[in-house]
């Protein structure tokens, strides 16, 4: 069960037998329910309990009850029921037969400590989707400025300056590729070089997105004032609206989280995914703001499956009118058959007296009408074909056969010209080879 109470993780909810103990905290002990009494600052407070034998385990909390990561449950509600612990079977201890003053030494094992993989992962997961839930309550009139301030400088031929310090930079050159592959240019300004020269990349009308989990980051501020000194608009992405990052910026996104991923609250996880998918949100409502549509996206894209299917065209990645099998209305299934053979063709096109598209029969509806009828061999095609088969025009782009394919559920598409001319035909075993797929 991934409860975390990590008392040396970091976090103000804590479950041990021995916890750090602060002024102004409260307990409750699992052995009796009844508050602990008073002792020392630095230790666990005690507990007054009658026992002749049984376990249990303290819960210290530091002054105030909130939910527990991404459980939304209290501790006090967990500690109002015992079969809770005893499911979780942690800290279990025995009593002797007198009054317990105390709670004994603790053992090493936390509960984090007794999962096995598989729930640290979904705890670390949880913890995460917890932060972007927080983060989509968050979104306000902030995130809509923030997206007007970057459409107006691309709109003007400006760029987005993207800058942001250890974690925080990796996640802010991941946000500059995502807009410069979408159509809005970005760049990364190396904080560490910014005062030694690449403040040159900064030109004035340009927007500058400044990521900081803390908005105190020591190399963030200290290029912040040559920043200002640009007729610049900063964007800050922090986790604290009132830091010095904020406070200078013209618009700040709030990417604060309640808890880090990290067992022990220190690696930069909860943060760094919802820092990504604010940009991954910014990159997309930007995108549909600026009418990038996905002839655009392959402008872009040149290189890769991507590209390949965005910039060929049907005609491009067909098998040519004299590797089909064409047929009249009036043929036996039989030459049906044999004229798929000789193209090493698994569907046979039928047309009529014009040439023009009327239907197609396939390996596949052979095979299913055999089964009812052996003799099919003698009927013609006109009686057995599919009519109006599914089409596509030569001129099209190649991912138009793509979602034509998985779409219907086919295997092969028949080409066509203006006139309805069967042109050429597409087999879904010849995308593999042109790496389409």
């Amino acid at each position: 069960m991934p409860f975390h109470f990590p008392g040396w993780f970091g976090s103000n909810d804590v479950l041990s037998t021995h916890v750090p103990y602060r002024a102004g905290a409260h307990g409750l002990s699992i052995c009796n329910g009844f508050r602990p009494g008073p002792n020392a600052r630095g230790a666990t407070p005690s507990t007054a309990g009658r026992s002749k034998s049984g376990g249990g385990v303290s819960i210290a909390r530091t002054g105030f009850c909130r939910p527990i990561g991404a459980l939304n449950s209290c501790a006090e509600a967990v500690v109002t029921s015992a079969a809770r612990i005893a499911i979780i079977n942690v800290f279990m201890f025995p009593f002797r037969s007198r009054h317990a003053r105390s709670c004994p030494k603790p053992r090493l094992h936390t509960i984090y400590l007794s999962m096995d993989s598989l729930e640290k992962a979904a705890r670390v997961l949880d913890l995460e989707i917890f932060e972007l839930q927080r983060l989509r309550k968050r979104l306000d009139e902030n995130f809509s400025r923030a997206v007007e301030l970057i459409k107006e400088t691309v709109d003007a031929r400006g760029k987005v300056v993207v800058v942001g310090v250890g974690k925080s930079g990796h996640i802010g050159a991941k946000i500059a590729s995502t807009l410069t592959s979408t159509g809005s240019p970005a760049v990364v300004l190396d904080s560490s070089n910014a005062l030694h020269g690449d403040l040159g990349m900064i030109a004035d009308g340009d927007v500058v997105l400044a990521l900081s989990a803390s908005g105190e980051t020591e190399e963030m501020l200290r290029i912040l004032p040559a920043i200002t000194r640009f007729q610049v608009r900063i964007i800050a992405i922090c986790g604290d609206p009132k830091s010095t990052l904020a406070q200078n910026a013209h618009v700040c996104l709030d990417v604060n989280v309640e808890q880090e991923a990290c067992p022990l609250n220190l690696a930069p996880t909860s943060s760094t995914t919802v820092m990504l998918a604010l940009g991954d949100a910014l990159a997309m409502v930007l995108l549909e703001a600026r009418g990038f549509n996905k002839e655009d996206f392959a402008k872009f894209h040149p290189g890769g499956m991507i590209g390949r299917s965005m910039l060929m065209r049907v005609h491009q990645v067909m098998r040519p009118r004299e590797a089909m099998a064409i047929v009249a209305t009036d043929t036996p299934i039989r030459d049906v058959l044999r004229a798929m053979t000789n193209v090493r063709a698994g569907a046979a096109v039928v047309t009529g007296e014009e040439n023009q598209l009327l239907g197609i029969f396939t390996h596949g509806d052979f095979v299913r009408h055999f089964q009812s009828d052996s003799r099919i061999g003698e009927r013609l095609v006109a009686d057995l074909m599919t009519l109006n088969p599914v089409t596509v025009h030569k001129e099209k782009l190649a991912v138009e056969v793509l979602n034509l394919l998985e779409r219907h559920r086919i295997d092969d598409l028949v080409v066509i010209d203006d006139d309805n001319v069967p042109v050429g035909i597409v087999d879904s075993q010849d995308l593999t080879r042109l790496k389409l797929l």
